[in-house]
């Protein structure tokens, strides 16, 4: 089976004809959907099950489920959590970021959904934009990565695969991303220590996405995405061996036509293009110009592939009660629901 470097998303609620061809041509590595591809269960993984039919076997199908105001997924269907930050500070910490990872894969799981775009590994600074700020799982190395180990686990343990993010570290951005092109002054010493450290110690999980910023001092002059540089610090200093994707390859942090971006990612060292917005002509057009996986990069396909974790059971109204419980406890009102 001869897969193409792509996370692709798609229009609406149901595939269209055009989509499903589309598909089964281009063979995507993955999909990822939006709130306009999320109305109900029941739609969804009638929606999941069409995306799967179309290429022909089980691939990967993520959402962006990081609990707090990052959610896809919300009432009244699915549970809801509170900040990731405002939770980082509750007594029990851990236990409660374990629960979410859990709570949150029983979610996707019901819907057909098996991946998803987190843990976060950026940590929080007094002066990081309100668009990531209070996603964060803490302010210190230590809480970070002891709060995305949790959430992963959990994330595991009810089936669903991870994507770290956003690789070497977006703290330290002042600008959101989507709309401009952050850029990152400190140190490189400084960054080693700190931003980047924290994806050292979580570098074992399974697939990682890019940020969309400069650091100064290592490379002025091209976004850790299109890096070279930064891609081989997240390659030999962090250490990270896993499947590498691309943040959103529209955003608006990147600059020049959308088959140049995804080329320029693919020449610093990503596997795979994530395109989210589910526009056919960009869609068609990145296929039509952009290669296929590198032989580094089938490998980690295959990795990928064969980690994918199976469903643990539990009782899950029970794990429901002992969230709410753990996060009362530190004198919060209930916010799961």
């Amino acid at each position: 089976m001869a897969l193409s470097p792509f996370i692709f998303g798609c229009e609406g609620l149901f595939l269209s004809t055009g989509e499903r061809r589309f598909f089964t041509k281009i063979q995507p590595f993955g999909f990822i959907l939006f709130s306009r591809n999320l109305e109900n269960p029941v739609q969804i993984r009638q929606l999941c099950a069409d995306l799967r039919s179309a290429v022909g076997w089980h691939a990967p199908i993520m959402v962006d489920q990081e609990g707090g105001r990052v959610s896809r997924l919300g009432a009244p269907y699915w549970f809801e959590f509170p900040p990731a930050l405002d939770q980082a500070a509750a007594l029990q910490s851990e236990r409660l970021f374990w629960l979410r990872g859990r709570l949150i894969a029983e979610n996707l799981r019901s819907c057909g959904i098996d991946s998803n775009c987190a843990p976060l590994g950026d940590i929080a600074q007094p002066d990081t934009h309100a668009v990531l700020k209070n996603r964060c799982y803490g302010s210190a190395v230590s809480a970070v990565v002891f709060h995305a180990r949790a959430l992963h686990q959990g994330l595991r343990h009810g089936g669903v695969s991870g994507v770290l993010k956003h690789i070497p570290g977006h703290g330290r951005a002042t600008l959101d991303s989507h709309l401009d092109l952050p850029c990152v002054l400190v140190k490189r010493g400084s960054l080693e220590r700190h931003d980047f450290e924290a994806f050292r110690q979580l570098n074992t999980i399974e697939m990682g996405m890019t940020a969309h910023l400069v650091f100064e001092d290592i490379d002025p002059d091209h976004p850790a995405t299109h890096s070279a540089a930064m891609i081989e610090i997240i390659r030999n200093h962090i250490e990270f061996d896993g499947l590498l994707m691309t943040d959103d390859i529209s955003m608006e942090a990147l600059s020049g036509p959308l088959d140049l971006r995804a080329q320029r990612a693919l020449s610093a060292g990503c596997d795979i293009i994530l395109h989210c917005n589910g526009q056919m002509d960009q869609m068609q057009h990145l296929a039509d110009h952009v290669d296929g996986l590198s032989g580094a990069s089938q490998f980690r396909v295959a990795q990928v592939l064969a980690q994918r974790p199976d469903v643990q059971p539990v009782d899950i109204q029970q794990l429901k009660a002992e969230f709410d419980t753990v996060w009362a406890s530190s004198g919060n009102a209930r916010r799961i629901i």
